[in-house]
């Protein structure tokens, strides 16, 4: 079978350089914004050996003009964008299919998304790992997805937790227990 060709763009944001690549069936990986672009572009190439930089088709437009508004702080839903994930394990394909559905703002927890998919609490690991392999990071809101009890967990994007923390509250999600709603007396 004949290897497909990839496309690539290194574009900015708000937040730093992104990138984003595609074939013709769809988006098939995008990199989390760095200080740099010539960062950005190697570390999205080293996942695309042979990728060209190039012209994106209107849909990639489309989802490059969604990331801008994200990284403006802007509400923005991904789940009308193409991706194409034949490559990925077909168990981890629906993983990132429910964690697709989790909106702006929202969060869920790993072992909550396993649940989902009708797998015991062992699969969260699972879970863990296919957010730890996203491909297409932010489309597929792998950030949104928590450790039990609410913890930050691990992101494996440039800026670890504190890039996942950043765009969780770029989002409005509070991560930290709210103030005391009543001031203890002092006497």
């Amino acid at each position: 079978m004949a290897q497909m060709v990839h496309q690539y763009l290194i574009f900015e944001t708000a937040a730093g350089f992104c990138g984003i690549a595609w074939n013709d069936v769809g988006i098939t990986r995008f990199q989390l914004p760095t200080k740099a672009a010539d960062a950005t572009e190697r570390l999205l190439v080293r996942r695309i050996p042979g990728a060209e930089s190039g012209n994106p088709p209107p849909d990639v437009a489309d989802a490059i003009l969604n990331v801008k508004r994200y990284f403006d702080g802007e509400e923005t839903d991904f789940t009308g964008i193409t991706l194409d994930l034949e490559e990925q394990d077909a168990f981890f394909r629906r993983i990132y299919d429910a964690a697709r559905k989790i909106g702006w703002g929202h969060t869920t927890t790993y072992g909550a998304l396993a649940k989902e998919l009708g797998a015991g609490p062992e699969a969260a690991r699972d879970v863990g790992q296919a957010m730890a392999k996203n491909p297409v990071a932010l489309i597929i809101p792998c950030h949104r997805v928590l450790a039990a009890g609410g913890k930050i967990g691990g992101f494996s994007a440039p800026g670890g937790s504190t890039s996942k923390a950043r765009m969780l509250e770029l989002e409005g999600v509070r991560l930290t227990p709210p103030a005391p709603a009543q001031q203890a007396l002092d006497f």
